[in-house]
């Protein structure tokens, strides 16, 4: 008795249609691209460049002079505790400030109710003059 192998369509003359997709050359084709984009893809370097000071036993730098300026409640301005006599004496000693070449720091520290008028004044004299180095002190309470 003979075995009989059915190979085809209906009659058996048909071949059978294959139901599976050949994935190979897919596959061949997505490793070629990925070679490709491993291989065009520049080398990254992840440092970051630093320039770190040298052991070296130089004398550390002086903390700077600081020169205090009071804008008081009723409008005078004090330098450095000393009470100033008008804008002029102000902007001499603003000038002065501004010509030196350690240029000290300005710190300005309005009191409470100091008049806004009155320490616009100060800065707009202080920017005309040429200082640099200025900061508004005073409000560490609210620093919380």
């Amino acid at each position: 008795m003979a075995m009989q192998m059915n190979t085809g369509g209906v009659d058996g003359n048909e071949p059978e249609v294959m139901l599976e997709m050949n994935t190979t050359p897919l596959i061949d084709v997505m490793l070629v691209l990925i070679i490709m984009l491993i291989i065009t893809i520049p080398v990254q370097l992840h440092a970051v460049n630093l320039d770190l000071p040298s052991n070296s036993t130089a004398v550390p730098p002086k903390p700077p002079e600081v020169v205090l300026v009071v804008v008081q409640n009723d409008g005078q301005v004090q330098w450095n505790g000393e009470q100033l006599a008008d804008t002029s004496a102000l902007e001499a000693r603003l000038a002065a400030l501004a010509a030196r070449s350690d240029e000290p720091q300005l710190h300005l520290r309005p009191q409470d109710a100091a008049p806004y008028g009155a320490v616009a004044r100060v800065l707009a004299h202080a920017q005309r003059l040429g200082v640099t180095r200025m900061g508004l002190v005073g409000q560490e309470r609210f620093a919380r």
